[in-house]
Protein backbone atom coordinates (compact mmCIF):
# COMPACT_ATOMS: atom_id res chain seq x y z
CA UNK A 1 0.00 0.00 0.00
CA UNK A 2 2.88 2.34 0.93
CA UNK A 3 4.63 2.00 -2.18
CA UNK A 4 1.43 2.10 -4.08
CA UNK A 5 0.83 5.60 -2.41
CA UNK A 6 4.26 6.92 -2.89
CA UNK A 7 3.99 5.85 -6.76
CA UNK A 8 0.50 7.54 -7.07
CA UNK A 9 1.98 10.65 -5.20
CA UNK A 10 5.54 10.87 -7.27
CA UNK A 11 3.36 10.71 -10.34
CA UNK A 12 1.16 13.80 -9.19
CA UNK A 13 4.03 15.60 -8.64
CA UNK A 14 5.73 15.36 -11.82
CA UNK A 15 2.91 16.31 -13.70
CA UNK A 16 2.50 19.51 -11.50
CA UNK A 17 5.88 20.04 -12.32
CA UNK A 18 5.49 19.65 -16.00
CA UNK A 19 2.92 21.90 -16.19
CA UNK A 20 4.35 23.88 -14.15
CA UNK A 21 7.75 24.36 -16.29
CA UNK A 22 5.73 24.41 -19.56
CA UNK A 23 3.78 27.70 -18.53
CA UNK A 24 7.30 29.25 -17.59
CA UNK A 25 9.50 27.51 -20.23
CA UNK A 26 11.00 29.44 -23.22
CA UNK A 27 10.79 27.48 -26.20
CA UNK A 28 12.42 27.86 -29.95
CA UNK A 29 9.21 27.52 -32.80
CA UNK A 30 10.82 24.73 -35.07
CA UNK A 31 8.91 26.13 -38.20
CA UNK A 32 11.42 26.46 -40.45
CA UNK A 33 10.95 29.99 -42.50
CA UNK A 34 11.58 30.87 -46.33
CA UNK A 35 14.55 32.20 -47.11
CA UNK A 36 15.34 36.12 -45.79
CA UNK A 37 14.24 38.73 -48.26
CA UNK A 38 17.54 39.74 -48.60
CA UNK A 39 19.18 36.51 -49.80
CA UNK A 40 16.23 35.73 -52.31
CA UNK A 41 16.65 39.72 -53.73
CA UNK A 42 20.58 38.58 -54.58
CA UNK A 43 19.84 35.40 -56.24
CA UNK A 44 17.45 36.41 -58.29
CA UNK A 45 19.07 39.46 -59.51
CA UNK A 46 22.16 37.24 -60.64
CA UNK A 47 19.72 35.08 -62.77
CA UNK A 48 17.26 37.13 -63.67
CA UNK A 49 18.89 40.57 -64.33
CA UNK A 50 19.83 41.23 -68.06
CA UNK A 51 22.60 44.00 -68.25
CA UNK A 52 21.27 44.72 -72.42
CA UNK A 53 17.86 44.87 -71.58
CA UNK A 54 17.65 46.36 -68.22
CA UNK A 55 20.87 48.27 -67.39
CA UNK A 56 20.05 52.23 -68.43
CA UNK A 57 23.87 51.64 -69.21
CA UNK A 58 24.79 48.89 -71.18
CA UNK A 59 27.46 50.20 -73.17
CA UNK A 60 29.41 52.37 -70.09
CA UNK A 61 28.94 48.68 -67.84
CA UNK A 62 30.52 46.47 -70.65
CA UNK A 63 32.99 48.86 -71.43
CA UNK A 64 34.01 49.93 -67.69
CA UNK A 65 33.70 46.00 -67.05
CA UNK A 66 36.28 45.13 -69.87
CA UNK A 67 38.44 48.12 -68.36
CA UNK A 68 38.22 46.63 -64.92
CA UNK A 69 39.49 43.25 -66.03
CA UNK A 70 42.55 44.80 -68.03
CA UNK A 71 43.54 47.07 -64.54
CA UNK A 72 42.86 44.32 -62.29
CA UNK A 73 45.26 41.80 -64.37
CA UNK A 74 47.66 44.81 -64.58
CA UNK A 75 47.63 44.93 -60.45
CA UNK A 76 48.10 41.09 -59.74
CA UNK A 77 51.11 41.45 -62.68
CA UNK A 78 53.00 43.72 -60.90
CA UNK A 79 52.66 42.29 -57.01
CA UNK A 80 54.66 39.21 -58.38
CA UNK A 81 57.05 41.04 -58.45
CA UNK A 82 57.44 40.89 -54.70
CA UNK A 83 58.79 37.78 -53.17
CA UNK A 84 56.36 38.32 -50.14
CA UNK A 85 53.58 37.72 -52.33
CA UNK A 86 54.33 34.64 -54.38
CA UNK A 87 55.66 32.83 -51.19
CA UNK A 88 51.67 32.23 -50.73
CA UNK A 89 51.10 31.07 -54.51
CA UNK A 90 50.66 27.53 -56.01
CA UNK A 91 49.40 24.62 -55.02
CA UNK A 92 48.70 23.72 -50.75
CA UNK A 93 50.73 20.24 -51.89
CA UNK A 94 54.41 20.42 -53.75
CA UNK A 95 54.09 18.84 -56.89
CA UNK A 96 50.31 18.27 -56.99
CA UNK A 97 48.22 18.15 -60.33
CA UNK A 98 45.24 19.05 -60.88
CA UNK A 99 43.42 18.57 -64.06
CA UNK A 100 41.97 21.23 -65.79
CA UNK A 101 43.33 23.26 -63.20
CA UNK A 102 43.16 27.03 -63.24
CA UNK A 103 45.86 28.96 -64.64
CA UNK A 104 46.93 31.93 -62.26
CA UNK A 105 47.86 34.36 -64.78
CA UNK A 106 51.96 35.76 -64.75
CA UNK A 107 52.42 32.11 -63.55
CA UNK A 108 52.77 28.36 -64.51
CA UNK A 109 50.47 27.40 -61.79
CA UNK A 110 47.73 25.07 -62.59
CA UNK A 111 45.40 24.86 -59.22
CA UNK A 112 42.11 23.74 -58.57
CA UNK A 113 39.56 26.43 -58.75
CA UNK A 114 39.21 27.05 -54.98
CA UNK A 115 43.82 27.77 -54.51
CA UNK A 116 43.69 29.26 -57.83
CA UNK A 117 40.68 32.04 -56.63
CA UNK A 118 42.89 32.36 -53.34
CA UNK A 119 45.89 32.95 -55.26
CA UNK A 120 44.12 35.31 -58.34
CA UNK A 121 42.65 37.56 -55.31
CA UNK A 122 45.91 37.87 -53.75
CA UNK A 123 47.66 39.02 -56.22
CA UNK A 124 45.39 41.59 -57.63
CA UNK A 125 44.77 42.86 -53.60
CA UNK A 126 48.85 42.59 -53.01
CA UNK A 127 50.03 46.63 -53.19
CA UNK A 128 46.61 48.34 -52.67
CA UNK A 129 46.39 49.19 -56.89
CA UNK A 130 42.86 47.62 -57.60
CA UNK A 131 39.78 49.47 -57.86
CA UNK A 132 38.22 51.47 -54.76
CA UNK A 133 34.47 51.31 -53.92
CA UNK A 134 33.46 54.05 -51.52
CA UNK A 135 30.25 54.38 -49.30
CA UNK A 136 28.93 54.01 -45.66
CA UNK A 137 31.47 50.60 -46.37
CA UNK A 138 34.43 50.72 -48.10
CA UNK A 139 36.33 47.57 -50.95
CA UNK A 140 37.19 46.97 -53.84
CA UNK A 141 34.67 44.76 -55.85
CA UNK A 142 37.65 43.72 -58.29
CA UNK A 143 38.74 41.34 -55.45
CA UNK A 144 36.42 39.17 -56.74
CA UNK A 145 37.82 38.46 -59.96
CA UNK A 146 40.07 36.02 -58.24
CA UNK A 147 36.54 33.71 -57.67
CA UNK A 148 35.38 34.19 -61.30
CA UNK A 149 38.20 33.65 -63.26
CA UNK A 150 39.66 30.65 -61.44
CA UNK A 151 35.99 29.05 -61.88
CA UNK A 152 35.38 30.41 -65.09
CA UNK A 153 38.78 29.04 -66.84
CA UNK A 154 38.05 25.65 -64.75
CA UNK A 155 34.62 25.52 -65.95
CA UNK A 156 35.54 25.90 -69.76
CA UNK A 157 38.67 23.40 -70.05
CA UNK A 158 36.30 20.93 -68.57
CA UNK A 159 33.92 21.82 -70.90
CA UNK A 160 36.23 21.45 -73.93
CA UNK A 161 37.68 18.10 -72.61
CA UNK A 162 33.98 16.39 -72.50
CA UNK A 163 33.58 18.13 -76.11
CA UNK A 164 31.16 21.04 -74.59
CA UNK A 165 31.51 25.12 -75.22
CA UNK A 166 33.76 26.68 -72.88
CA UNK A 167 32.73 29.81 -71.54
CA UNK A 168 33.16 33.13 -73.31
CA UNK A 169 34.96 36.02 -71.84
CA UNK A 170 31.42 37.64 -72.08
CA UNK A 171 30.12 35.57 -68.74
CA UNK A 172 33.42 36.67 -66.86
CA UNK A 173 32.54 40.64 -67.87
CA UNK A 174 29.11 39.76 -66.68
CA UNK A 175 30.15 38.30 -63.33
CA UNK A 176 32.20 40.77 -62.73
CA UNK A 177 29.41 43.51 -63.32
CA UNK A 178 27.43 41.87 -61.07
CA UNK A 179 29.61 41.07 -58.09
CA UNK A 180 30.73 44.89 -58.02
CA UNK A 181 26.84 45.93 -57.90
CA UNK A 182 26.32 43.65 -54.88
CA UNK A 183 29.40 44.31 -53.22
CA UNK A 184 28.74 47.81 -54.34
CA UNK A 185 25.09 48.39 -53.69
CA UNK A 186 25.02 47.11 -49.87
CA UNK A 187 27.87 48.83 -49.05
CA UNK A 188 26.29 52.40 -49.73
CA UNK A 189 24.35 52.49 -46.69
CA UNK A 190 25.66 49.49 -44.20
CA UNK A 191 28.44 49.88 -42.45
CA UNK A 192 30.49 47.28 -41.47
CA UNK A 193 33.40 48.77 -40.47
CA UNK A 194 31.31 50.51 -37.53
CA UNK A 195 30.67 46.99 -35.63
CA UNK A 196 34.41 46.22 -36.66
CA UNK A 197 33.76 43.96 -39.70
CA UNK A 198 35.88 43.80 -42.36
CA UNK A 199 34.44 44.29 -45.84
CA UNK A 200 35.77 41.26 -47.14
CA UNK A 201 32.54 39.70 -46.07
CA UNK A 202 31.29 41.59 -49.12
CA UNK A 203 33.75 40.08 -51.17
CA UNK A 204 32.59 36.36 -50.20
CA UNK A 205 29.10 36.93 -50.41
CA UNK A 206 29.21 38.73 -54.13
CA UNK A 207 32.01 35.94 -55.24
CA UNK A 208 29.68 33.07 -53.26
CA UNK A 209 26.45 34.90 -55.58
CA UNK A 210 27.78 34.83 -59.34
CA UNK A 211 30.27 31.79 -59.30
CA UNK A 212 26.60 29.79 -58.09
CA UNK A 213 25.60 31.35 -61.48
CA UNK A 214 28.37 30.24 -63.39
CA UNK A 215 28.09 26.82 -62.06
CA UNK A 216 24.76 27.26 -63.35
CA UNK A 217 22.80 26.06 -59.97
CA UNK A 218 19.22 26.67 -59.82
CA UNK A 219 17.69 29.36 -57.26
CA UNK A 220 17.74 26.91 -54.58
CA UNK A 221 21.04 26.05 -54.61
CA UNK A 222 21.93 29.71 -55.35
CA UNK A 223 20.45 31.18 -52.03
CA UNK A 224 21.55 28.06 -50.31
CA UNK A 225 25.53 28.74 -51.05
CA UNK A 226 24.85 32.32 -50.02
CA UNK A 227 23.47 32.02 -46.47
CA UNK A 228 26.63 29.72 -46.04
CA UNK A 229 28.74 32.61 -46.84
CA UNK A 230 26.37 34.86 -44.02
CA UNK A 231 26.56 32.26 -41.44
CA UNK A 232 30.49 31.94 -42.24
CA UNK A 233 33.12 33.11 -39.61
CA UNK A 234 33.06 37.03 -40.78
CA UNK A 235 36.92 38.67 -40.55
CA UNK A 236 37.79 41.41 -38.09
CA UNK A 237 39.40 44.74 -39.66
CA UNK A 238 41.89 44.29 -36.81
CA UNK A 239 44.44 44.13 -39.35
CA UNK A 240 44.18 47.15 -40.99
CA UNK A 241 44.39 49.47 -38.32
CA UNK A 242 46.22 50.92 -36.42
CA UNK A 243 49.09 49.76 -34.36
CA UNK A 244 47.82 46.33 -35.84
CA UNK A 245 48.30 46.69 -39.79
CA UNK A 246 49.66 43.55 -41.58
CA UNK A 247 50.57 41.82 -44.89
CA UNK A 248 46.77 40.03 -43.54
CA UNK A 249 45.48 42.96 -45.68
CA UNK A 250 46.78 41.93 -48.57
CA UNK A 251 45.67 38.44 -48.85
CA UNK A 252 42.27 38.70 -46.91
CA UNK A 253 39.86 39.29 -49.72
CA UNK A 254 42.05 36.37 -51.50
CA UNK A 255 40.83 34.36 -48.64
CA UNK A 256 37.37 35.40 -49.30
CA UNK A 257 36.96 35.02 -52.99
CA UNK A 258 38.33 31.46 -52.54
CA UNK A 259 36.17 30.55 -49.60
CA UNK A 260 33.15 31.83 -51.67
CA UNK A 261 34.76 29.26 -54.50
CA UNK A 262 34.35 26.11 -51.42
CA UNK A 263 30.99 27.24 -50.08
CA UNK A 264 29.28 27.16 -53.73
CA UNK A 265 31.01 23.41 -54.23
CA UNK A 266 29.89 22.20 -51.30
CA UNK A 267 26.30 23.52 -51.73
CA UNK A 268 26.48 21.92 -55.06
CA UNK A 269 27.15 18.60 -53.78
CA UNK A 270 23.88 18.87 -51.90
CA UNK A 271 24.59 20.22 -48.45
CA UNK A 272 21.10 22.27 -47.29
CA UNK A 273 20.95 25.88 -46.52
CA UNK A 274 20.09 28.17 -43.53
CA UNK A 275 17.13 30.09 -44.67
CA UNK A 276 17.27 32.47 -41.83
CA UNK A 277 21.01 32.90 -42.27
CA UNK A 278 20.09 36.80 -41.56
CA UNK A 279 16.96 37.56 -39.45
CA UNK A 280 17.48 34.33 -36.78
CA UNK A 281 16.87 35.46 -33.74
CA UNK A 282 19.46 36.00 -31.14
CA UNK A 283 21.52 33.51 -33.53
CA UNK A 284 21.55 35.29 -37.01
CA UNK A 285 23.81 37.39 -38.25
CA UNK A 286 21.52 40.59 -37.56
CA UNK A 287 21.26 39.91 -34.42
CA UNK A 288 25.44 38.24 -33.58
CA UNK A 289 27.15 40.81 -36.19
CA UNK A 290 25.12 43.88 -36.96
CA UNK A 291 24.65 45.36 -33.80
CA UNK A 292 26.34 46.77 -31.34
CA UNK A 293 26.11 48.25 -27.35
CA UNK A 294 27.39 51.22 -27.92
CA UNK A 295 24.52 52.79 -29.80
CA UNK A 296 27.04 55.28 -30.94
CA UNK A 297 28.73 52.59 -33.01
CA UNK A 298 25.68 50.80 -34.25
CA UNK A 299 25.35 51.02 -38.21
CA UNK A 300 21.15 51.38 -37.56
CA UNK A 301 19.10 52.15 -34.66
CA UNK A 302 18.01 50.02 -32.23
CA UNK A 303 15.50 46.86 -33.53
CA UNK A 304 16.00 48.02 -37.27
CA UNK A 305 19.68 47.02 -37.78
CA UNK A 306 19.13 45.26 -41.09
CA UNK A 307 20.90 45.84 -44.74
CA UNK A 308 19.22 48.82 -46.60
CA UNK A 309 19.17 49.22 -50.04
CA UNK A 310 19.77 52.89 -51.50
CA UNK A 311 19.28 50.97 -54.76
CA UNK A 312 17.69 48.16 -56.70
CA UNK A 313 20.57 46.04 -58.17
CA UNK A 314 21.69 47.29 -61.71
CA UNK A 315 25.01 48.46 -63.11
CA UNK A 316 25.54 51.45 -61.29
CA UNK A 317 28.35 50.14 -59.29
CA UNK A 318 30.42 49.26 -62.25
CA UNK A 319 29.46 52.14 -64.03
CA UNK A 320 31.00 54.66 -61.24
CA UNK A 321 33.76 52.61 -59.99
CA UNK A 322 36.75 54.27 -58.81
CA UNK A 323 40.14 53.19 -60.53
CA UNK A 324 43.59 53.11 -58.48
CA UNK A 325 45.56 54.64 -61.82
CA UNK A 326 48.62 56.59 -60.57
CA UNK A 327 49.37 54.93 -57.13
CA UNK A 328 49.27 51.99 -55.29
CA UNK A 329 47.93 53.29 -52.09
CA UNK A 330 44.84 53.57 -50.11
CA UNK A 331 42.25 55.18 -52.23
CA UNK A 332 41.46 57.92 -49.65
CA UNK A 333 44.65 59.56 -49.99
CA UNK A 334 44.75 59.65 -53.49
CA UNK A 335 43.92 63.16 -54.14
CA UNK A 336 46.46 64.03 -52.10
CA UNK A 337 49.15 61.76 -53.30
CA UNK A 338 48.01 64.22 -56.52
CA UNK A 339 48.23 67.16 -54.76
CA UNK A 340 51.80 66.46 -52.88
CA UNK A 341 53.40 65.65 -56.88
CA UNK A 342 52.16 69.06 -57.64
CA UNK A 343 53.66 70.58 -54.45
CA UNK A 344 56.93 69.28 -55.05
CA UNK A 345 58.67 71.60 -57.25
CA UNK A 346 57.94 74.42 -55.27
CA UNK A 347 59.24 72.17 -51.98
CA UNK A 348 62.05 69.44 -53.17
CA UNK A 349 64.79 72.63 -52.69
CA UNK A 350 63.06 73.82 -49.42
CA UNK A 351 62.72 70.35 -47.43
CA UNK A 352 64.86 71.48 -44.74
CA UNK A 353 62.97 74.75 -44.16
CA UNK A 354 59.50 73.41 -44.09
CA UNK A 355 57.58 73.99 -40.22
CA UNK A 356 54.74 72.23 -41.15
CA UNK A 357 52.62 71.02 -43.53
CA UNK A 358 48.96 70.85 -43.41
CA UNK A 359 46.84 68.11 -44.71
CA UNK A 360 43.02 69.09 -45.02
CA UNK A 361 40.98 66.42 -45.36
CA UNK A 362 37.53 64.19 -45.07
CA UNK A 363 36.81 61.75 -41.81
CA UNK A 364 37.10 58.81 -43.36
CA UNK A 365 40.65 59.09 -43.95
CA UNK A 366 40.74 60.53 -40.50
CA UNK A 367 39.20 57.38 -39.37
CA UNK A 368 41.11 54.94 -41.53
CA UNK A 369 44.42 56.03 -42.42
CA UNK A 370 45.45 59.14 -39.98
CA UNK A 371 48.68 58.02 -37.92
CA UNK A 372 51.62 59.15 -35.95
CA UNK A 373 54.24 56.89 -34.38
CA UNK A 374 56.51 54.33 -35.88
CA UNK A 375 55.08 52.30 -39.21
CA UNK A 376 56.19 48.96 -38.84
CA UNK A 377 55.99 47.43 -42.07
CA UNK A 378 54.88 47.49 -45.88
CA UNK A 379 51.70 47.24 -44.97
CA UNK A 380 51.30 49.68 -42.35
CA UNK A 381 52.84 52.35 -44.61
CA UNK A 382 50.49 52.11 -47.37
CA UNK A 383 47.97 52.95 -45.28
CA UNK A 384 49.73 55.89 -43.37
CA UNK A 385 48.24 59.04 -45.20
CA UNK A 386 51.18 61.24 -43.34
CA UNK A 387 53.50 59.01 -45.54
CA UNK A 388 51.85 58.79 -48.49
CA UNK A 389 51.95 62.12 -49.03
CA UNK A 390 55.74 62.62 -47.78
CA UNK A 391 57.09 60.47 -50.41
CA UNK A 392 55.49 62.51 -53.49
CA UNK A 393 56.33 65.86 -51.74
CA UNK A 394 60.27 64.61 -51.63
CA UNK A 395 60.39 62.17 -54.90
CA UNK A 396 57.50 63.59 -56.90
CA UNK A 397 56.38 60.44 -57.21
CA UNK A 398 54.49 57.55 -55.49
CA UNK A 399 55.41 53.73 -56.01
CA UNK A 400 54.81 50.03 -54.98
CA UNK A 401 58.84 50.11 -53.75
CA UNK A 402 58.62 53.03 -51.51
CA UNK A 403 56.27 50.98 -48.71
CA UNK A 404 59.73 48.43 -48.65
CA UNK A 405 61.70 48.09 -45.44
CA UNK A 406 64.81 49.05 -47.19
CA UNK A 407 63.70 52.17 -48.73
CA UNK A 408 62.42 53.51 -45.49
CA UNK A 409 65.60 52.80 -43.89
CA UNK A 410 67.50 55.09 -46.26
CA UNK A 411 64.85 57.92 -46.73
CA UNK A 412 64.95 59.05 -43.04
CA UNK A 413 63.82 62.05 -44.44
CA UNK A 414 60.24 61.01 -44.69
CA UNK A 415 59.53 60.44 -41.42
CA UNK A 416 60.87 63.82 -40.25
CA UNK A 417 58.13 65.04 -42.45
CA UNK A 418 55.79 63.39 -41.23
CA UNK A 419 56.53 64.58 -37.82
CA UNK A 420 55.59 67.90 -39.11
CA UNK A 421 52.37 67.51 -40.68
CA UNK A 422 49.07 68.78 -39.08
CA UNK A 423 45.77 66.62 -40.16
CA UNK A 424 42.29 68.77 -40.50
CA UNK A 425 38.85 67.52 -41.23
CA UNK A 426 37.17 69.76 -44.07
CA UNK A 427 32.94 69.30 -43.29
CA UNK A 428 32.59 70.05 -46.79
CA UNK A 429 34.73 67.29 -47.89
CA UNK A 430 33.36 64.94 -45.29
CA UNK A 431 29.62 65.63 -46.45
CA UNK A 432 30.42 65.40 -50.85
CA UNK A 433 32.57 62.16 -49.81
CA UNK A 434 28.95 60.45 -48.93
CA UNK A 435 26.65 63.02 -51.56
CA UNK A 436 25.60 59.89 -54.19
CA UNK A 437 25.72 62.89 -56.56
CA UNK A 438 29.49 63.68 -55.91
CA UNK A 439 30.70 60.89 -53.96
CA UNK A 440 34.09 62.73 -53.81
CA UNK A 441 37.47 62.08 -52.24
CA UNK A 442 38.96 65.71 -51.56
CA UNK A 443 42.18 66.66 -50.35
CA UNK A 444 44.19 69.57 -49.94
CA UNK A 445 48.01 70.61 -49.05
CA UNK A 446 49.91 73.49 -47.70
CA UNK A 447 53.61 73.64 -46.81
CA UNK A 448 54.80 76.38 -44.31
CA UNK A 449 58.40 77.60 -43.92
CA UNK A 450 60.38 78.81 -40.93
CA UNK A 451 60.28 81.97 -42.62
CA UNK A 452 56.82 82.74 -42.65
CA UNK A 453 56.46 82.24 -46.28
CA UNK A 454 54.20 78.81 -47.59
CA UNK A 455 53.06 77.24 -50.70
CA UNK A 456 49.08 77.85 -52.28
CA UNK A 457 46.78 75.35 -50.69
CA UNK A 458 46.86 72.98 -53.77
CA UNK A 459 43.13 70.63 -53.51
CA UNK A 460 42.46 68.28 -55.76
CA UNK A 461 38.71 67.07 -55.42
CA UNK A 462 38.21 64.00 -57.57
CA UNK A 463 40.80 61.74 -58.20
CA UNK A 464 41.61 60.28 -62.07
CA UNK A 465 40.14 57.29 -61.38
CA UNK A 466 36.95 58.83 -60.93
CA UNK A 467 33.79 58.52 -63.12
CA UNK A 468 34.03 62.13 -63.41
CA UNK A 469 37.69 62.18 -65.31
CA UNK A 470 37.28 58.95 -67.25
CA UNK A 471 38.37 60.31 -70.70
CA UNK A 472 41.51 62.01 -69.05
CA UNK A 473 41.53 58.30 -66.75
CA UNK A 474 41.00 55.96 -69.41
CA UNK A 475 44.64 56.26 -71.63
CA UNK A 476 46.50 56.34 -67.85
CA UNK A 477 44.89 53.08 -67.19
CA UNK A 478 45.46 51.34 -70.12
CA UNK A 479 49.58 52.54 -70.16
CA UNK A 480 49.35 51.41 -66.57
CA UNK A 481 48.42 47.81 -68.14
CA UNK A 482 50.84 47.80 -70.60
CA UNK A 483 53.89 48.19 -68.43
CA UNK A 484 52.08 45.93 -65.65
CA UNK A 485 52.48 43.25 -68.83
CA UNK A 486 55.92 44.06 -70.08
CA UNK A 487 57.18 43.27 -65.93
CA UNK A 488 56.09 39.31 -67.25
CA UNK A 489 55.95 38.58 -71.09
CA UNK A 490 57.79 39.50 -74.22
CA UNK A 491 56.39 42.28 -76.52
CA UNK A 492 54.64 40.17 -79.29
CA UNK A 493 52.60 38.21 -76.13
CA UNK A 494 52.05 41.92 -74.57
CA UNK A 495 50.84 43.53 -78.15
CA UNK A 496 48.62 40.32 -78.47
CA UNK A 497 46.74 40.64 -75.06
CA UNK A 498 46.68 44.38 -75.70
CA UNK A 499 45.04 43.74 -79.34
CA UNK A 500 42.33 41.74 -77.87
CA UNK A 501 41.86 43.55 -74.78
CA UNK A 502 41.20 46.74 -76.76
CA UNK A 503 38.34 44.94 -79.05
CA UNK A 504 35.08 44.58 -76.83
CA UNK A 505 33.23 42.28 -78.87
CA UNK A 506 36.15 40.17 -79.90
CA UNK A 507 37.09 39.83 -76.58
CA UNK A 508 33.78 39.16 -75.52
CA UNK A 509 33.48 36.27 -77.85
CA UNK A 510 37.08 34.53 -76.85
CA UNK A 511 36.78 31.55 -74.86
CA UNK A 512 38.24 31.60 -71.09
CA UNK A 513 40.08 28.83 -71.80
CA UNK A 514 41.66 30.64 -74.47
CA UNK A 515 41.85 34.27 -72.96
CA UNK A 516 43.74 32.54 -69.56
CA UNK A 517 46.25 30.96 -71.94
CA UNK A 518 47.53 33.89 -72.80
CA UNK A 519 48.84 34.64 -69.27
CA UNK A 520 50.84 31.50 -68.71
CA UNK A 521 54.16 32.49 -68.03
CA UNK A 522 56.62 29.45 -68.02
Amino acid sequence: MSNNHLDSHSDTTNVDTVNSNKNNATVESNDRPEYDDEIQKIADYVLDYSIDKQSPNPTDAWNTARHCLMDTLGCGLLALRFPECTKHLGPDCPDQITPHGARVPGTSHRLDPIKAAFDIGCMVRWLDYNDTWLAAEWGHPSDNLGGILAVADYISQKNVSQGQAPLTMRAVLEAMIMAHEIQGVLALENSFNRVGLDHVFLVKLASTAVVAKLYKLPRERIMAAISQAIVDGQALRTYRHAPNAGSRKSWAAGDATSRAVRLVDITARGEMGIPGALTAPQWGFYDVLFSHTNKDLATKPEGNRRFTFQRDFGSYVMENILFKISFPAEFHAQTACEAAVILHPHVKGRIDDIEKIVLTTHDSAIRIISKEGALANPADRDHCLQYMVAVPLLTGDLMAENYEDDYHEQHLSIDELRSKMVVVENAQYSKDYHDPSKRSIANAIQVFFNDGSSTEQVAVEYPIGHKRRRAEGIPVLKAKFRASLATRFIDSRCQKIIALCNDQEKLEQTPVNEFMSLFVSN
